[in-house]
């Protein structure tokens, strides 16, 4: 399993903006073929950073979805949004303490 970590800062007059886009997008993600699962988070302290969290079933699958049709048209819509330029990493679980049982 992959987890892709996607820090996101936008400019402070577009968050809102994006969240709404958001809203209209997140199940596509979310149910896109190899897509465990994905989470939106958001900074307590600057409300204009977002993290995208997402499970993927493996490398394959996450680079299948950053070349599909979804993704061409998610990305050049919120990227004239963007205060500085995204941060992205793809990392492997090595201890999870949520999974108690």
């Amino acid at each position: 399993m992959i987890i892709r970590i996607v820090k996101l800062h936008f400019q402070d007059d577009k968050i809102d903006q994006f969240l709404a886009f958001f809203d209209t997008i997140k199940e596509k993600v979310n149910e896109f073929p190899g897509c465990l699962g994905m989470k939106l988070l958001r900074d307590i302290n600057n409300p204009s950073i977002v993290m995208t969290y997402s499970h993927w079933n493996e490398a394959q699958d996450l680079e299948n979805y950053r070349t599909s049709e979804t993704f061409g048209t998610i990305w050049p819509t919120i990227k004239p949004w963007f205060a500085e330029k995204p941060e992205a990493w793809s990392v492997e679980e090595h201890f999870n303490g949520f999974d108690r049982g």
